[in-house]
């Protein structure tokens, strides 16, 4: 069974940093693009970031570029998130994600219906 689990989640204040990871188990990823994505309340999940399976490629959201920044370590089968100078707009709910078409992948990067494992995600809370 393919599980995506996030962690690294929690309440930090504005500016600060965090560190969400994810990690894969049930089949390698190691081919395979990977996305993070958010949901805040009340809101649609958007996408947040994705690096290609073999981590020379990353694309961001407007909204997070210059502050998150997404690598990978294939040999773990892992993704990570690391978020500096965090706001309270981006307090939401972060998810993993995995495109299952392998290499250059099956859609646009952006879109949810690109990627085929969901992790359950994880809280991240940001206080003014």
């Amino acid at each position: 069974q393919v599980q995506l689990v996030e962690s690294g989640g929690g309440l930090v204040q504005t500016g600060g940093s965090l560190r969400l990871s994810c990690a894969a188990s049930g089949r390698t990823f190691s081919s395979n693009a990977m996305g993070w994505f958010r949901q805040a309340p009340g809101k649609e999940r958007e996408f947040v970031g994705r690096i290609s399976w073999n981590g020379a490629i990353t694309n961001y959201a407007d909204s997070v570029k210059g502050r998150f920044t997404i690598s990978r370590d294939n040999a773990k089968n892992m993704v990570f998130l690391q978020m500096n100078s965090l706001k309270p707009e981006d307090t939401a709910v972060y998810y993993c994600a995995a495109d299952g078409t392998p290499y250059y992948g099956g859609g646009s990067y952006y879109r949810e219906g690109t990627y085929d494992y969901w992790g359950q995600g994880t809280q991240v809370t940001v206080s003014s």
